[in-house]
């Protein structure tokens, strides 16, 4: 295995696709409360700025700015990944691995992450998010996603309410087909 660092860039903007470990689960949907529960009680200890996120069945998408001093986003991934998990009665498949090291087997271990580089970078990682849901063919128009900071993105006039994406994927989202 790689060593892999993290960029962290102290008050940066990152974009993160987070996903399950089963990745045909509709379990972050179907469990949207929970999931946004734990955001806020993460938010109101370890505080960061939400840009825009969008959840979808197996996987989500998010921008956050972090706070001026600070560059633990793996900290906040890592309370939010295990809180959400404690709030889920046990029983999903895991490996041997998983077991061994008293995981759940709800998230894949890793998660990508990307340092926002500008503005252009950011409005393309903005656009990916609020059109992934289309590109799944969960929707046909960002507005029609419950599970998306779309619609309060357009109240604070960032989008035209009827914006319909079309945007390409920006290289190296981290995310399969």
């Amino acid at each position: 295995m790689p060593d892999y660092r993290r960029n962290r860039v102290v008050g940066g903007i990152f974009f993160f696709t987070v996903t399950l470990c089963d990745r045909d689960s509709d379990l972050l949907v179907r469990r949207i409360e929970a999931l946004r529960d734990t955001v806020r009680e993460v938010r109101a200890r370890r505080p960061f700025y939400i840009d825009a996120w969008v959840v979808l069945p197996d996987h989500m998408h998010c921008l956050w700015t972090l706070p001026p001093g600070d560059a633990d986003f793996p900290g906040r991934w890592r309370a939010i990944k295990t809180a959400f998990s404690k709030r889920l009665p046990a029983g999903e498949p895991r490996s041997t691995v998983m077991i061994a090291r008293g995981e759940r087997g709800i998230w894949q271990r890793r998660y990508w992450e990307h340092t926002i580089r500008d503005e252009r970078d950011y409005a393309a990682h903005m656009d990916y998010i609020h059109f992934n849901p289309v590109k799944h063919g969960y929707v046909t128009q960002p507005q029609d996603w419950a599970y998306s900071t779309f619609r309060h993105c357009v109240m604070q006039g960032l989008y035209p309410a009827g914006w319909s994406g079309g945007c390409a994927e920006p290289a190296g989202t981290g995310e399969r087909p």
